[in-house]
């Protein structure tokens, strides 16, 4: 297995882990507590894929003052996707009972698109790498598909509308890969490693600005810190013990 079809199977695995978290969201009645502890795991997990996977292959490049730029630039992108998912919700959400799950959906989405352009992008720089990375954010990717869906159905969201939204989870990841692969699998070095960085600046923006904000809402943990740098020591191992 080689090429694209190797994206498509790399990508399809955290999609498989998003979707198992939604199921597993439907089977099981889920409080805030257990919705905030599985938040603060995830963010650990991408916290972790950012700092130990994207940034120091990103600064491998010359020169390394370019991906640092493009860090930034991420963050610039995530307040422009934010200001535009408010904007759709302003537009078109009933109410607030909705408004908060729509955007942890939309938050989920812009999560898996990253996810998508990381996986494909990599895998043009070291297939190994986007295995790597693949399999890191399925563990990461099984929270939030159950935070994504928990809020959904709190909101008594109908259930068939719900696990077609779960389904639909898969679109954004394969979109950004295919971007990821076919825009970027001729670019020069530094403009593929400059994107890892984007791709990093606005994974860290999402994890602080919303898995964060949205995991202390409600009745909280004071295990929230134990999970959140358990996140981060599972990719840890799964980057030691998988990267080579």
């Amino acid at each position: 297995m080689q090429g694209f079809t190797l994206v498509l199977a790399l990508a399809a695995l955290p999609a498989a882990g998003n979707l198992f978290g939604g199921l597993a969201a439907e089977a099981f009645k889920v409080s805030e507590r257990v919705l905030s502890l599985a938040l603060h795991l995830a963010a650990g997990i991408v916290l972790a894929v950012v700092g130990l996977e994207l940034m120091p292959e990103a600064l491998a490049g010359n020169p390394p003052w370019a991906p640092i730029l493009a860090f930034v630039v991420g963050g610039v992108f995530f307040i422009g996707v934010e200001r535009v998912i408010g904007f759709i919700h302003a537009r078109l959400s009933s109410g607030k009972e909705t408004a908060g799950p729509l955007a942890i959906y939309s938050g989920v989405s812009l999560d898996l698109f990253s996810d998508g352009v990381m996986i494909g992008t990599a895998t043009v720089l070291n297939p190994s790498l986007g295995l790597l990375l693949a399999l890191g954010q399925v563990p990461a990717d099984i929270p939030e598909g159950f935070a994504a869906v928990a809020s959904l159905r709190r909101a008594n969201i109908r259930r068939r509308t719900r696990i077609l939204m779960a389904l639909s989870f898969t679109l954004p990841i394969l979109l950004g890969a295919a971007i990821g692969y076919f825009a970027l699998r001729d670019a020069p070095e530094i403009i593929t490693l400059s994107v890892l960085a984007l791709t990093g600046g606005a994974l860290t923006s999402v994890v602080v600005e919303e898995m964060i904000e949205e995991a202390h809402e409600g009745d909280t943990s004071m295990l929230g810190p134990v999970f959140l740098t358990a996140g981060f020591a599972l990719f840890a191992l799964i980057s030691v013990y998988l990267g080579g």
